[in-house]
């Protein structure tokens, strides 16, 4: 049986992941414990398009996903990722995420929030749109 994680980013898809993350990362005293968990926990939160709150338990704890993610937005790791990923492939800046319009109550109108992210909340589905794609076709290579 496959797990989740595996199902997430299958281990082709790693091969490719792994030297591209590792290249735009920040390095930081401790090295991350299990990265790939991590990634396959923020990866399944976007396709899914679910609360971190419901991300599997063999994924690893939630918050890990959710300060991993927050931490690299602020920092711009998610943008330096995408951008190298767009430089090798240029058909990946002609993706087409989903355009569904959600109306909100009249309340809900206002400035942004402090620590705003849904830039790389498009960013990271936009990778996930990829991700396995990107792996078959170094695979065929």
């Amino acid at each position: 049986m496959m797990s989740t994680m595996q199902s997430v980013i299958s281990d082709d898809a790693w091969q490719v992941w792994e030297p591209l993350i590792e290249a735009v990362r920040p390095k930081g005293k401790t090295p991350p414990c299990d990265l790939r968990r991590t990634i396959s926990a923020i990866f399944w939160r976007h396709q899914n398009g679910s609360q971190w709150r419901s991300v599997p338990s063999d994924l690893g704890p939630w918050w890990t996903a959710a300060q991993l993610f927050l931490r690299w937005t602020k920092l711009g790791v998610w943008q330096a990722l995408f951008e190298r990923l767009k430089d090798g492939d240029p058909s990946l800046g002609m993706v087409f995420l989903d355009g569904t319009n959600i109306r909100a109550h009249h309340k809900a109108a206002g400035a942004a929030k402090k620590g705003d992210t849904e830039a790389a909340e498009a960013i990271v589905k936009h990778l996930v749109a990829h991700g396995e794609a990107l792996a078959a076709r170094s695979v065929s290579l």
